[in-house]
């Protein structure tokens, strides 16, 4: 990726634009350096952070790498570039490191594209995997590293980029690059942890994906942690109950599912929750959930009205 020439000229193109004047400070630094959280050490450098040189245009393979074996997931780059390398293209595209991180056993969560979240996500025992262009906007020049470390008080970044081992940057050169890459970055953590920053809608969606992926066990561990944090989450409960009832676990899934019912007043938590209560055999139960359902689906939720009048006329055949 000619990295070095590459980089080169980006730190030119960030000082050219200052007229000869005091170096521009991006405003993302500028606020942090300025007012510095309490709550955020002032110097973190996550040493054990493996590195994976990278080759010729293929930093993504090895980025990724990088992070997932942090995690304690055993892969290698040249195990992930044939999922992740796109040869016409040239490079990796954001959606296939995201699913290649998942489909590793790891839940990928986009990370806030803001400064102070990466750092923190650092600070939480996270590598980073980010995204920037090393090049200009109308000549881009995308490049994956990993943000390992930073000092405050030197105002500078660490990463594992390229074939540096511990590239250190100026926090406000690392900004810059990253802006330029619309501040994309991501953590990969094990399912039944989660990054410190990332939203509730990011961690829904990557833990609604990662089920694809893993064993239902492992999915469930992944909801179940999400939902401590966001108890009020409905896609959350819906999708424990849902892994639990795969993983064989009746009695777990039915629990999911009444708290789901009973906080949302949801028609489709009431229909899996009767088909919870038919399958351990308490029908009487069922039929009570059924009905739920199918008044909750007649008030407000009319999509769900075929499905749950049909739950409810198999709960009360059963009991016949």
């Amino acid at each position: 990726m000619n990295r070095r020439r590459l980089l080169t000229s980006a730190l030119l193109g960030a000082a050219s634009g200052v007229g000869g004047c005091a170096a521009f400070i991006p405003p993302q630094t500028e606020a942090l350096l300025a007012e510095r959280p309490a709550d955020l050490p002032t110097h973190v450098e996550l040493s054990a952070t493996p590195f994976f040189p990278q080759t010729e245009l293929q930093c993504g393979p090895a980025a990724l790498a990088t992070v997932l074996v942090a995690q304690g997931i055993e892969v290698t780059p040249a195990q992930l570039t044939e999922t992740v390398f796109l040869p016409a293209r040239q490079g990796s595209l954001q959606v296939e490191m995201l699913a290649a991180a998942r489909r590793q056993g790891a839940l990928a969560v986009r990370v806030p594209g803001e400064l102070q979240a990466v750092l923190r996500e650092v600070a939480a025992g996270h590598p980073v995997l980010v995204m920037q262009n090393l090049g200009l906007g109308f000549a881009p020049a995308w490049h994956y590293a990993v943000l390992m470390g930073y000092e405050l008080d030197l105002g500078v970044a660490v990463l594992r980029s390229g074939t540096t081992r511990r590239e250190i940057l100026p926090l406000r050169t690392f900004e810059h690059t990253w802006a330029r890459s619309g501040h994309w970055a991501f953590v990969a953590v094990k399912p039944g942890e989660l990054p410190a920053t990332a939203a509730e809608t990011e961690v829904a969606a990557a833990t609604v994906s990662l089920e694809r992926s893993v064993p239902a066990a492992t999915a469930a561990r992944a909801y179940d942690a999400a939902l401590q944090r966001w108890p009020h989450n409905l896609t959350l409960a819906m999708g424990l109950g849902n892994a639990r009832a795969t993983a064989g676990d009746l009695a777990g899934a039915a629990s999911a599912f009444e708290h789901a019912a009973r906080q949302h007043d949801s028609a489709v938590a009431w229909n899996n929750l009767a088909h919870m209560r038919m399958k351990q055999g308490q029908h009487a139960a069922a039929v009570e959930a059924a009905q739920r359902a199918v008044a909750r689906a007649e008030a407000a939720e009319p999509q769900w009205l075929s499905i749950t009048r049909a739950t409810l006329a198999t709960a009360q055949f059963q009991v016949r």
